[in-house]
């Protein structure tokens, strides 16, 4: 089948060079077939495949041609949920596993990137921003809670003051600063697990739709357009772009719309004056603004989610105008790149993991927080196949709900809620 190129970003520019990998004639067998090549399932691929599995990884497009290959490449821990809801949801123990699952998440994104030497210009730290008041409580209360109550040494409460010398805008009151995250090229970082996977023998399918699959005598049928994998088990990576694949899923997930721009290269001196520590930084609102310096020194801005799924709206544009709102002295800068792509969300905000049957499994719903958990997930998937499944159902413990109104109403019921989750942030 057609495959489409990456989409025209700034990370498609300066990604490094791929092989395009064949499409699926006919049939095959293997140990587990993943769908999907993004960070989760090359992931899941790869630490598969460390346990000797035999794995092919099917991937309808090219490899990280969806959120992974277009994200704001910034790499947390925790989950967007919050830890608060994770503990009304699942209880303290299990929500505490979580939140160690996505530490070590970064740690193994980190290892990943030293161990197969992948080029995506990782660099340290995060700033997450306050715009109101409310915002420096909150995160004077979350730097103890992270300190005291996790046991969290990386992060402090940097007072806006000093703040000030680190961002070059007068828009935010304080940050808390954590010097375990960071941010990558999403695009690079995701060709670079693909190819650690296909040195540990995974074969790779581009080009190559999984149309359905059928569970039946300890096996799974995977119908492509033009083959057949016969696997012993199955991990759907596919997040938004499953759709009739796995219907199952499709009510747990909504696609919303992010966007990034890219400047033109703005010098090294004029960078570090923006962000003069490097680091990613995100603000605490619920529409919110992220951004990052590039290795060439551009500034890669992003948000301005849009819901209500219409193409009209000037996302480029609106984009920019968010960037000049917190960089004044960027108004004049040349935009090169705009792109944007879709998070899957679920209504609780939290990931969503778990099995359509005992050899069928699935990672979604990362809701913003995909960089680094999906890396680790697929190592947890890779776990469970192998007979160690505890730390992946402590996160399919986690409840999750259908999106309201079916599939002709939800859409304009998450509008009109996130019509009043702007509003509040505006207040």
């Amino acid at each position: 089948m057609q495959r489409p190129a990456h989409i025209g970003s700034y990370y498609a520019a300066s990604a490094h060079p791929a092989p395009e990998r064949p499409a699926l004639e006919g049939s095959v067998e293997c140990d587990v077939c993943v769908v999907g090549a993004g960070i989760a399932g090359c992931s899941s691929a790869l630490h598969l495949a460390q346990k000797g599995l035999s794995v092919v990884l099917l991937e309808q497009h090219r490899v990280s041609w969806g959120a992974s290959g277009r994200s704001g490449g910034q790499a947390l821990v925790g989950v967007a949920a919050g830890q608060a809801k994770l503990e009304r949801l699942i209880g303290r123990d299990d929500a505490r596993a979580v939140w160690e699952v996505s530490v070590e998440g970064v740690a193994l994104m980190r290892e990943l990137i030293e161990r197969y030497s992948i080029q995506c210009d990782w660099a340290e730290g995060f700033l997450y921003t306050a715009v109101k008041p409310q915002h420096v409580r909150e995160l004077q209360a979350e730097v103890s809670e992270l300190r005291d109550r996790l046991g969290y040494p990386s992060v402090r409460y940097v007072p806006r003051e000093e703040l000030r010398g680190l961002l070059a805008t007068d828009r935010y009151l304080g940050a808390l600063y954590d010097g375990n995250g960071g941010h990558l090229h999403p695009l690079n970082y995701t060709l670079g697990l693909a190819a650690a996977a296909e040195q540990h023998g995974v074969r790779i399918f581009e080009g190559t739709r999984a149309r359905h699959f059928v569970p039946a005598g300890g096996q799974v049928r995977v119908q492509t357009p033009s083959g057949e994998v016969r696997a012993r088990n199955l991990v759907l990576c596919g997040n938004v772009y499953l759709g009739d694949t796995a219907p199952a899923l499709t009510s747990k997930i909504m696609a919303v719309a992010t966007y990034i721009v890219a400047t033109e290269p703005l010098g090294e001196a004029r960078a570090r004056e923006l962000i003069a520590n490097n680091a990613a930084v995100s603000d605490m609102n619920w529409v919110l603004d992220y951004f990052r310096r590039s290795a060439d020194t551009r500034l890669l801005f992003g948000g301005r989610v849009n819901y209500s799924g219409l193409k009209s709206f000037d996302a480029p544009g609106a984009t920019r105008a968010r960037m000049a709102r917190v960089f004044p002295q960027l108004a004049a800068a040349r935009i090169d790149y705009a792109w944007g792509g879709h998070v899957d969300i679920t209504l609780n905000r939290a990931p969503h993991f778990g099995r359509l049957a005992p050899n069928v499994y699935f990672l979604q719903g990362f809701s913003g927080h995909g960089i680094a958990l999906t890396g680790i997930a697929g190592k947890l998937v890779a776990e469970a196949i192998s007979g160690t499944a505890a730390r992946f159902d402590v996160f399919a413990r986690i409840p999750h709900a259908n999106f309201p109104g079916g599939a002709a109403l939800r859409r304009p019921a998450l509008v009109l809620a996130m019509l009043w989750y702007r509003l509040r942030d505006l207040l």
